[in-house]
This record gives C-alpha cells, sequence and structure tokens, in this order.
C-alpha cells in the first residue's frame, strides 16, 4: 500500500533539525515498541549519522516483552547507540534515559557545558507524554491524533540539561510496504493518508498468524485460519455492531473497531515485527525499487 503523509511542517521540521544538530550531544529517537523497525525514522537516520544515539522502545506495556527484548539487544549492538524500554507515562522508567544520556555523552554536563539532547520521532509516539513525564509539568501538549507538535520547544530537565523537542515528522516515501501498514495501524499516519478497510484486514492478516486465539476469543468467533481476510473482517463487524439497515456489515465501521482494538490493546500485548522480519521486508523492498528505478532509466534511453 504506497502512503505519502508529509505534512508541510515537516519539511520544515526536517530543515529545523539539520540546523540544531551540530550543537546537539544525544539524539533521542522515540520508537513505538509493537513496531519498533517500522517506526525508526530512515531520514532522521541520515541526518543524525555519528551523533550517540539512545532508541527508547515506548509503549511497552503493549508489546511482547520477548520481543521487545530481541529489538532492544538489536539496537544495542550499533555503533555508539543505547536503548531502553519503557511507558512514556511511568516516571521512574522515564527518568532512566536522563542517565542514559549523559552515559553517551559522559564529558558534557555542568553550567560550563551542559547536556543538548534532541528528542526525536514519528508522530503520536508519545512523545509529547513523555516529555511532560520527564518535566514533572505540561511542558508538551498531548493528543490521540498526529502531528500535535509543530514548532521545536525547548525543555530544561536539569540546570545542565537542554531537551530539544521536535515535532513529529515521518518521510517522504514509505518503501517498505508493511512499515506502511504499520504506521497506519498504530496512529502514525494522518486517517487521510490510507484505507482503513486495507489496513485492517493487513493487520488481521499479521496478527492472526500467531494470536489467532486472541482473536477468536475477543469477537467470540468460532473459528478465524479458515477465514480469508475479508471475510474476517466482516465477522468482526458482524459481532461487534458493525451493521447497516436490513443486517448487511458496515465494513468501513469493522475496520474502525478492529484497528481501536488493536491500538487500545484489546487483543493483549502484541509486537507487529520482530527484527529479522524487518531486515528481510526492507531487503525486498530495496530490491524492488532498485529494479524499479533501473527500469525507469532504461526506458529514458
Amino acid at each position: 500500500m504506497p502512503i505519502q503523509w508529509f505534512p508541510g511542517h515537516m519539511h520544515s521540521t526536517k530543515k529545523a533539525i539539520a540546523e540544531r544538530l551540530p550543537d546537539i550531544d544525544v539524539v533521542i529517537e522515540l520508537l513505538d515498541a509493537r513496531l519498533p523497525g517500522s517506526s525508526a525514522n530512515p531520514l532522521l537516520a541520515e541526518l543524525t549519522r555519528g551523533k550517540p544515539a539512545l532508541k527508547v522502545l515506548n509503549k511497552q506495556d503493549l508489546a511482547e516483552p520477548e520481543l521487545t527484548e530481541r529489538w532492544l539487544a538489536h539496537y544495542r549492538a550499533l555503533p555508539g547507540t543505547n536503548a531502553l524500554a519503557l511507558h512514556a507515562s511511568v516516571p521512574a522508567p522515564a527518568r532512566q534515559l536522563v542517565a542514559a544520556c549523559r552515559a553517551l555523552a559522559p564529558l558534557r554536563g555542568g553550567m560550563v557545558k551542559p547536556l543538548r539532547v534532541l528528542i526525536c520521532g514519528i508522530p503520536n509516539v508519545g512523545k509529547s507524554t513523555l516529555i511532560n513525564t520527564l518535566a514533572g509539568h505540561r511542558a508538551a501538549k498531548t493528543g490521540d491524533e498526529p502531528g500535535i507538535t509543530k514548532v521545536e520547544q525547548k525543555i530544561m530537565l536539569a540546570s545542565d540539561f537542554q531537551l530539544f523537542d521536535t515535532p513529529g515528522m515521518l518521510w517522504p516515501r514509505i518503501v517498505v510496504e508493511q512499515s506502511g501498514y504499520h504506521l497506519a495501524a498504530s496512529g502514525g499516519i494522518g486517517r487521510n493518508a490510507y484505507d482503513e478497510e486495507e489496513v485492517a484486514m493487513a493487520l488481521l492478516s499479521n496478527v492472526r498468524r500467531r494470536h489467532g486465539d486472541r482473536l477468536r476469543a475477543r469477537y467470540q468467533l468460532d473459528e478465524v485460519s479458515t477465514l480469508s481476510d475479508d471475510a474476517l473482517l466482516a465477522e468482526i463487524g458482524r459481532k461487534r455492531g458493525g451493521l447497516r439497515a436490513g443486517c448487511q456489515v458496515n465494513l468501513q465501521k469493522a475496520a474502525e473497531i478492529a484497528i481501536n482494538d488493536f491500538r487500545a490493546g484489546a487483543w493483549g500485548r502484541i509486537t507487529l515485527e520482530s527484527p529479522g522480519d524487518f531486515a528481510q521486508w526492507s531487503a525486498h523492498a530495496l530490491a524492488l525499487d532498485a529494479e524499479r528505478r533501473a527500469a525507469r532509466q532504461s526506458r529514458k534511453k
């Protein structure tokens, strides 16, 4: 599913990050623990290359612990990188990232050389909630729609710890198809950029491979393995009141029910991808993209 959702403020965010980076000591990238690979911004990786990095897997309470540990190990194996998992609204674990940032830049700190940290992430990943938790007060606006933060903010977490908050930013073209579905299902992309029925069916197809029993229990279904994706979505609509007049299933309503249940954790703790999954999807997508580019070049000759 091709997705392009790059509102005007994201162009200015990219420019602001590039201008701020020379003065930054550590870059925090907030990721969604349910889709760590898909929520990692490749554009941000290019902009921040060479900077000490802290990958923070937020919403860990909604993700599968074993897969979260695998993702943490994956990121910790990268040079100049540490990783931790937390839930943005819980104060004690959130404060761990302050210590983690200091460890990544041990020569910074004190009034003469305050530690300057940039925090980034895709829209609606919980960045503003985390900042408010760290600051101990409402320092950033929060909401359940992507794109709440529109301008850079500077928050003093200590006399020698400066945190620069930036608006959530995606990248202009999402090459990995599965990433598009996962970002849409998680709420990281504006609703006008994707088809909810298509996203819901892709989400159900992924989840039922390992957690079909949870879907059966949630929607009181006899079986899910024998149903096609659209038939499963229709059954969810039928069971949860997504019906039009004449008992016809409203698939749009059914899709909203399924997506909202996933976001709320109604299916239990779900992680949509492993490091191996994401590496395989990325390699396949990059190969296809290279083929398309070569074909376009060939046609121009």
